[in-house]
């Protein structure tokens, strides 16, 4: 072998490994790219099936508010007086509340009179419209409406509502979701009346993974707050549940619990809660407003979470608390399962109602 053939030898050996070298980066980006196509599709699957789990955890209250609205327009072709005295009607009897019908009505009435002349046929788009908008105006993004866990501090959330509202099931549920998530969760049994609340909030703590700090029953449920933070502080919890007594007979008595309740974890960790949760049974359509009302009075409620919507036709509740309290929901609850309490989102909620909204 002459010294011309070792040097082609040499110039075509790193030829070849360029080529391999090549071929690995070129299979390297063709895997990156299909694994991300598939993300993307198992992303896109995902939120297809909480898309069809919402549309069935409300399908009752779209068929009730559907039908009603089917009957009240049939034979009729224009948005009239008529039209619009009956829609009325419907909305208050879907418990969306008189005083978000009163707003949709003015505000469909306010394009009837712009646009003129506006078919039945279009009615349905209308509405969907408007209460899209209106929900818009008493909502904020669910983007910014996250728990936030600040370094060495745990985020505190109360929560408040009436016995049988579901209130245990939904801390339950959340510690679970959160537990999930990584977080470590500390659970506070205030609620110290109902010796029932407390082996029932023992049994979420310990299915959802999180720590529950109790007291004998009777003692004194700010006691209860108190030490819960101490631990939760002492033990790097990164968010803290605490459960309150959801009884109404005395709002004057209520007040002052709950307000001793939140002077003395402010003792622990100045700016707690960070937020407290009004729980609203779903089911009970206009009860809720009044429970609703006692509770924004006997405390600063700054979120809601409306349970039961899958059994119920009256989930149109959602629409008129929202607006009338101007408090924004933060979860609904679809289902008995851990992961059917699900974070509000308004678009969605709509979109479940009427179709793709705008």
């Amino acid at each position: 072998m002459g010294f011309f053939d070792l040097f082609k030898k040499k110039k075509v050996e790193p030829e070849v490994k360029s080529a391999e070298v090549s071929n690995e980066i070129e299979v390297s980006v063709e895997e990156q790219v299909a694994q991300q196509e598939a993300a993307e599709a198992e992303e896109k699957a995902q939120q297809e099936a909480e898309r069809k789990e919402l549309e069935a955890g409300l399908e009752k209250t779209k068929e009730g508010f559907f039908g009603k609205l089917k009957r009240a327009i049939a034979g009729r072709t224009t948005v009239d007086a008529d039209v619009l005295d009956d829609l009325e009607e419907v909305l208050i009897t879907s418990d969306v509340g008189v005083d978000t019908t009163v707003k949709i009505i003015e505000r469909i009435e306010a394009r009837v009179a712009r646009d003129k002349y506006l078919n039945t046929e279009e009615l349905h788009a209308i509405l969907r419209d408007e209460i899209a908008q209106l929900m818009e105006e008493s909502h904020r993004s669910t983007k910014d409406f996250g728990i936030e866990v600040k370094e060495g501090m745990p985020y505190v959330l109360m929560v408040v509502g009436v016995n049988g509202a579901g209130k245990t099931t939904t801390i339950g549920k959340l510690a679970a979701q959160l537990t999930k998530a990584g977080r470590k969760v500390y659970i506070g049994a205030a609620d110290t009346f109902r010796a029932a609340a407390i082996d029932q909030l023992a049994v979420w703590a310990e299915r959802a993974g999180a720590t529950m700090v109790r007291q004998e029953m009777g003692s004194d449920p700010a006691s209860v707050a108190y030490d819960t933070l101490r631990s939760a502080v002492a033990n790097g919890a990164d968010v803290v549940l605490i459960d309150t007594a959801g009884r109404l007979h005395n709002k004057i008595g209520l007040m002052k619990e709950l307000t001793k309740i939140r002077n003395v974890m402010s003792k622990v960790i100045p700016d707690a809660p960070h937020e407290v949760m009004l729980v609203l049974d779903g089911s009970t359509g206009q009860n809720a407003f009044e429970q609703a009302k006692h509770f924004t009075e006997a405390t600063q409620v700054t979120s809601l979470t409306i349970t039961k919507l899958d059994g119920t036709a009256k989930g149109g509740v959602v629409i008129g608390i929202s607006d009338k309290f101007h408090i924004p929901v933060r979860y609904i609850g679809i289902g008995e399962g851990i992961d059917q309490l699900k974070m509000f989102d308004r678009k969605e909620f709509v979109r479940a109602m009427f179709g793709d909204a705008k």
